[in-house]
């Protein structure tokens, strides 16, 4: 971890630590509220619940301190993709998609955008470069991809982007801002999913948008306020709380990661390994140069889709479970998502468990299915 990043982890947990006097609660307290007092002019105060909302104002601090830039946040990190599309995008822009990326990115800008008449192309994310980025209003990327784990060079992409005159969009939800900073490398947006490891404990439906330019930040919270997609305040203080341990536990997923993903290179039942901490993995250079850490997610093959599910279900410290970045280790056969990949391919999320103990139980399980 860099020293900005322990400044970072070490001041998240005490933002509110000068506003607070004498007898006041430490922790955040939960305001449950549709309506505020409001007599005679109000401006500057809470008055509605769809416009403000004390708890969704620490949360938006709490990001807002981790991303160096301000933040909006949204009921999940689909509702703050959403967000940046229909308030910045118009019929006759273009947009540029991974291809290999979430595919409910892929279904909102096909199904959903194409009817207002934006125009959507998608390329892979490992060859994201080739091709330039002249003609594109907004240009969004996924790295490390999920599932598949390809990087492409962000601060390439982003230099690329704005030469061609369009803005970049980084969906950073399997890094988080302790593992890698998109703004710092020249995206003008950064979307995530805080459903996963920014809360935590997989209890809560998030997302949130941040950027340094300000136009941008007022008109994703303008189209928030009056389109209605607005988070509810306990789900703001859920995430409130689990930010809170986000340092600790990323740093625990991601080491028990980089043990686990170097077992699982030796074991004979697995193949077609990727993990950006491998020195061996195509993405590991690029990995270094833009990633503060390498993650907690690793996928890899094996062999059939009897074999992947007989793993994950057969594995007793394995939920099988879509998302990830919870405390408990989670895998999943991505196909049946609707993925582009093999029968037998398995995204795995380290979880918290002790390493030691977490791999003997995938060791096992490998051992039983055979290689």
């Amino acid at each position: 971890m860099t020293n900005a990043s322990s400044s970072r982890a070490a001041k998240l947990a005490h933002l509110r630590r000068a506003r607070l006097s004498v007898g006041d609660p430490i922790p955040l307290p939960l305001t449950m509220a549709a309506i505020f007092h409001a007599p005679g002019d109000a401006t500057g105060f809470n008055q509605y619940g769809r416009f403000s909302n004390p708890t969704w104002d620490a949360v938006e601090e709490m990001l807002g301190h981790l991303e160096d830039a301000p933040c909006v946040a949204f009921p999940s990190g689909m509702g703050a993709i959403s967000a940046v599309f229909f308030a910045l995008l118009k019929s006759g822009d273009r947009i540029l998609l991974p291809s290999d990326g979430y595919h409910t990115t892929r279904i909102l800008a096909d199904r959903f955008l194409g009817a207002f008449g934006v125009a959507c192309d998608v390329r892979p994310t490992s060859s994201f470069l080739d091709g330039g980025f002249d003609g594109y209003r907004l240009v969004f990327v996924e790295s490390p991809s999920n599932p598949a784990l390809d990087i492409c060079d962000i601060a390439a992409v982003a230099a690329a982007v704005h030469k061609a005159g369009g803005q970049l969009v980084v969906d950073n939800t399997t890094m988080t801002p302790f593992g890698q900073r998109p703004l710092d490398l020249g995206a003008d947006i950064v979307v995530a999913a805080d459903t996963k490891a920014p809360n935590g404990h997989s209890d809560v439906l998030f997302g949130h948008v941040a950027s340094r330019n300000a136009e941008i930040v007022t008109a994703v919270a303008e189209w928030r306020q009056n389109a209605g997609g607005i988070p509810g305040p306990f789900e703001a203080w859920l995430v409130h709380r689990g930010l809170e341990t986000l340092e600790l536990r990323f740093d625990r997923m991601c080491s028990s990661a980089e043990v686990i993903a170097q077992r699982l290179k030796q074991h004979s039942a697995v193949s077609g390994l990727r993990y950006p901490g491998l020195a061996d993995d195509p993405s590991h250079n690029l990995a270094r140069a833009q990633m503060e850490r390498f993650g907690f997610l690793i996928s890899f093959d094996l062999g059939s889709e009897e074999r992947a599910e007989d793993f994950i279900n057969g594995c007793e410290l394995i939920h099988a479970a879509t998302s990830f970045g919870g405390v408990h280790t989670v895998a999943e056969r991505r196909l049946r998502r609707g993925d582009a990949v093999t029968p037998g391919f398995v995204r795995l999320s380290v979880g918290c468990e002790p390493v030691e103990e977490l791999w003997a139980a995938i060791e096992a399980s490998l051992d039983r299915i055979g290689g």
